[in-house]
């Protein structure tokens, strides 16, 4: 299994784009994720889109994103889209998908990550940091979280 930038095997495109739209799109059009597909392709810019491919089978994708909520523009950059297909689930994709991301952040010289997500207790096995709750447009309580891209992230602080 690889995880490649789309830009790397763009034929996936159409898949990623319906994957996202399925799992993250209620309410909105496949035009939209459509465009965040084909605008997170640009090699060294962000937003970014990543997928993990074995012998020519997609199974799942995850985006580098510049804001993924639009409350929190304050925030970035933004872990974002992970998706794993059904059939490749159970397997620790995920977990190797949020690395991919978060060793490329840290390469990009950021120090933080953030996502945001509806459920509870999936993301914090994996060391990211519950910081609230905020607001998906229009109305939607969501969790926030951040991990920390610093050697030092498991120190105490304060």
């Amino acid at each position: 299994m690889t995880i490649v930038p789309l830009y790397a095997a763009p034929q996936y495109a159409e898949q990623v784009t319906d994957w996202i739209w399925q799992a993250f799109g209620e309410g909105l059009p496949r035009e939209f994720f459509h465009s965040i597909i084909e605008h997170s392709q640009t090699p060294g810019a962000l937003p970014l889109t990543f997928i993990a491919i074995e012998d020519e089978q997609l199974l799942g994708t995850v985006g580098l994103w510049r804001c993924d909520l639009i409350t929190r523009q304050d925030l970035f950059p933004w872990l974002a889209a992970l998706y794993v297909d059904d059939a490749a689930r159970g397997k620790g994709l995920a977990g190797q998908l949020q690395q991919h991301v978060m060793t490329c952040a840290g390469q990009a010289g950021y120090e933080e990550l953030y996502l945001w997500s509806a459920c509870r207790d999936f993301y914090e096995r994996y060391g990211w940091q519950y910081i609230g709750d905020a607001l998906e447009y229009p109305n939607k309580t969501v969790h926030l979280y951040r991990y920390s891209l610093c050697a030092s992230a498991g120190d105490a602080t304060e």
